[in-house]
């Protein structure tokens, strides 16, 4: 049974924010963790993505920050009460917006910063002073070390998506960061997913922690539909474009596991007249924002993207997921094919498996509990589109069944190259120039050696050719 939002007796600001944005009832994780955050208690809290974590921890510490607000100008009236971590600059934006709706209609104050861009604007907001601040772990710490922000006074810490931090190298800025906190706050822990690396986070920096798991752990929305398709690396992209075509999608993410992939793909789709855009970390953070902002707006049809995008981002009414590339961790399969299925709605989950995928494609299997039905897909040459013999299903090979005869014949039928004109003095047989038992020329005009009386054991002087004629030596005289 589905609870409403008037059942929670918020603050009259924080009610009409959340009226206008058009929010009635609560989903499972808002209506367990709300009124447990509002106790003042500390929470780790599991629900699939997309079931509404951000409003589950944002709603209670703003309502229990009210308390506070004030329409002071003084940057001294207006410290950081409440912290919110979050591993990606597009999640961190996300989350920034949502909160600044929520507190619309009151006075507390809300930031956000993020690396890519610029510090001074940044600064800027800081120095003026804020109640709710939203930051990736590296930016903060810049900001902390440049003593632009200052955090003893913060009552309430959020870590979303703290497993994804962790699998990115974030422990060690977490750790530096909540040193520089209050010991005495309460501190809240979401995430989709719970590894036991979590765990071991959550018993150090969490007293007696609520766990609160609306769904069985690393499990996927059940309006998803998961489908999987046996595709060749070379055979993605018309694979893609002809499942698009078949199944109707007009928007969709498009996930791959590197950067190069992602920009090559997209790349790719824009020559075959489709409206696509990359989304990876090479990009400056500036192109990022416009990429995901017209990817909202529907001016781009496919966002090709990394897991840079799998994360938390809330993006209505897409209608499929496509995995290019199987994830190599199990646990973003999950996140990736949560960004579409969100709040209820239905949803398409695409992924190819190729032959390299059974191991990654067998941990998916055993994280969300499922046989994955791996099935072939009748593939369309460019041929039949003008009327030719059609393909067959792909098993795997570089060429289709009814192609292999006629490429053997065009093999055969290729003209060869002509070949390069020969010389034929290069090409007789070896002649030597004179007979071998004729002896040269100078040794036939030497004179014969006089040395009578030498010994027989003696060797003559053997004979060498003179490259200057030498003139002739006189005759020895005799010996009396």
């Amino acid at each position: 049974m589905t609870q409403a939002f008037s059942e929670l007796s918020l603050a009259p600001p924080l009610a009409r924010a959340i009226a206008e944005m058009g929010f009635t009832s609560m989903t499972p994780i808002q209506a367990q963790a709300i009124p447990v955050v509002l106790q003042g208690r500390d929470v780790m809290g599991a629900a699939q993505t997309g079931t509404g974590k951000t409003a589950a921890f944002s709603l209670p510490l703003l309502q229990r920050m009210l308390k506070h607000e004030n329409a002071s100008t003084s940057p001294a009236r207006h410290p950081v009460r409440a912290l919110v971590l979050l591993p990606t600059r597009e999640l961190a934006d996300q989350v920034a917006q949502q909160i600044a709706l929520y507190a619309k209609y009151t006075q507390l104050r809300s930031t956000v910063v993020f690396g890519g861009m610029d510090m001074k604007p940044q600064t800027a907001e800081l120095k003026k002073g804020v109640e709710v601040l939203v930051a990736t772990p590296g930016r903060l710490l810049d900001h902390i070390e440049a003593k632009n922000c200052v955090l003893n006074q913060v009552e309430y810490v959020v870590l979303d998506e703290a497993d994804r931090m962790l699998d990115i190298g974030f422990l060690p800025d977490l750790q530096r960061i909540l040193s520089y906190l209050p010991k005495q706050r309460t501190t809240l822990l979401f995430s989709a997913t719970f590894s036991p690396e979590i765990k071991r986070l959550a018993n150090s920096y969490l007293q007696d922690p609520i766990t609160i798991e609306v769904a069985r752990s690393n499990a996927t929305a059940s309006t998803i539909e998961q489908r999987f398709y046996r595709v060749e690396e070379d055979d993605k992209r018309q694979a893609l474009k002809q499942l698009l075509r078949e199944k109707g999608v007009k928007q969709a993410f498009v996930f791959l596991n590197s950067k190069l992939g992602c920009a090559r793909m997209a790349r790719a789709l824009e020559r075959d007249g489709l409206n696509a855009t990359a989304l990876h970390g090479d990009k400056s953070q500036d192109e990022r924002l416009k990429a995901l902002d017209a990817f909202k707006k529907g001016e781009v049809d496919l966002l090709i993207c990394t897991d840079v995008a799998a994360r938390g981002l809330d993006i209505k009414d897409v209608p499929a997921v496509f995995n290019l590339d199987i994830p190599f961790n199990a646990e973003d399969y999950v996140h990736r094919i949560g960004r579409t299925g969100r709040a209820g709605a239905s949803g398409l989950a695409i992924s190819f498996v190729s032959g390299k995928d059974a191991r990654n494609l067998a941990d998916i299997e055993k994280l969300i509990g499922k046989k994955a039905e791996v099935e072939p897909i009748e593939l369309e040459t460019d041929r039949k589109r003008f009327g030719g013999p059609t393909g067959r299903i792909n098993d795997g090979q570089r060429l289709w069944h009814d192609e292999r005869a006629a490429a053997e014949v065009r093999r055969e039928r290729a003209p060869r190259p002509p070949r390069a004109p020969s010389d034929p003095f290069f090409d007789r047989p070896y002649e030597p120039a004179t007979p071998s038992d004729t002896k040269p020329a100078w040794e036939a005009q030497a004179k014969p050696s006089t040395g009578r009386g030498l010994s027989p054991y003696i060797k003559p002087r053997k004979k060498v050719a003179a490259l200057f004629k030498a003139s002739p030596a006189p005759a020895p005289e005799a010996v009396d």
